[in-house]
């Protein structure tokens, strides 16, 4: 005979603050960028140097956590996947939105990243064969309706000026949606301070390797120290403080109500670049906004409504 089990209501409330501190820490990114773009900064150059500076970080803080012979007894396959997944996400998804942030502005850009939460919940009912809800449904086309309206609607000419832009951004999503599916079984299985060890360590060797085939090493010597402040910002508030909170938080509260809760990030980013950039949004790309943001709290809405699912009981 069937139980039926329920997962427990009650949010973690340290998992869902690492969550939204993660997301507003991320949305800052962009703004990093954009100054170190004005400041002749190549986008090679700022994707891989961020990665390189934070590196030493990421192993600091596994270190503090266990000793290096556990870290190092890791099992080679959950080792493998992390890898795989810091590279995806951290290299190929990273370089895509960089790219994205030198041809779109970056409140539109931290707008269309936040189409991964749908995603996470598609991936997560085609991982555990369930049909979504119509009502996931529903909220997963005003998301997608909403990132039509943020690239420009039907004012075609902004619509023709940001589509390369949104589809690189988008591509980015779906690299970062797959990292948050594969973290929230592996920063279970081995711990989050490790599961982003080897996530932040596949990456960078990536990245150097990227720029060494792409630029020339000889560049790095030209960049001011204004810049190089700079860096180290992006490195460590956009980088390793949001990556280490993310993976703990979605260790403790899960991929899916992690990624909801990581709605913060857009309307930040609007925020920082009215304020510290000269942005402005027209009236169809504040309601794409809307759309996008409502769409994803009604993904939670629809999550919190949901009846329990029953599990087969022990043989």
């Amino acid at each position: 005979m069937n139980e039926v089990r329920t997962k427990p209501a009650r949010l973690d409330p340290l998992g869902a603050l690492a969550c939204a501190a993660a997301a507003m820490l991320f949305a800052c990114k962009g703004i990093f960028a954009k100054k170190l773009y004005a400041l002749g900064v190549s986008v090679d150059a700022v994707v891989m140097i961020r990665g390189v500076i934070a590196l030493p970080m990421f192993w600091i803080l596994a270190l503090r956590r266990e000793p290096l012979r556990e870290v190092l007894d890791t099992p080679w396959r959950a080792i493998a996947v992390a890898a795989f997944a810091g590279a995806l996400c951290y290299y190929v998804g990273a370089m895509l939105d960089f790219v994205a942030l030198s041809m779109i502005e970056a409140s539109v850009e931290r707008v269309l990243i936040f189409s991964y939460p749908a995603m996470v919940v598609l991936f997560t009912s085609v991982r555990d064969r369930r049909r979504p809800a119509n009502r996931v449904l529903l909220a997963v086309g005003l998301t997608y309706v909403g990132i039509f309206f943020t690239v420009g609607g039907f004012d075609m000419a902004e619509l023709r000026a940001n589509l390369l832009g949104a589809l690189l951004v988008i591509g980015s999503a779906l690299s970062y949606a797959v990292y948050f599916i594969v973290s929230e079984k592996y920063t279970r299985a081995i711990g989050s301070a490790r599961y982003t060890l080897f996530a932040m360590s596949a990456a960078p060797l990536c990245l150097l390797v990227h720029f060494g085939v792409q630029r020339d090493f000889v560049e790095l010597t030209t960049i001011s120290e204004p810049a190089w402040l700079l860096l180290f910002g992006i490195a460590v508030l956009c980088m390793f403080l949001p990556a280490s909170l993310q993976a703990e938080g979605v260790r403790r509260i899960g991929a899916e109500r992690g990624a909801v809760l990581s709605t913060v990030g857009p309307p930040t980013t609007v925020v920082f670049a009215w304020a510290l950039l000269g942005e402005r949004l027209n009236v169809w790309q504040f309601l794409g906004i809307a759309l996008i943001v409502g769409g994803i709290l009604a993904l939670d809405l629809s999550q919190r409504r949901a009846p329990p699912q029953p599990e087969p009981a022990a043989p």
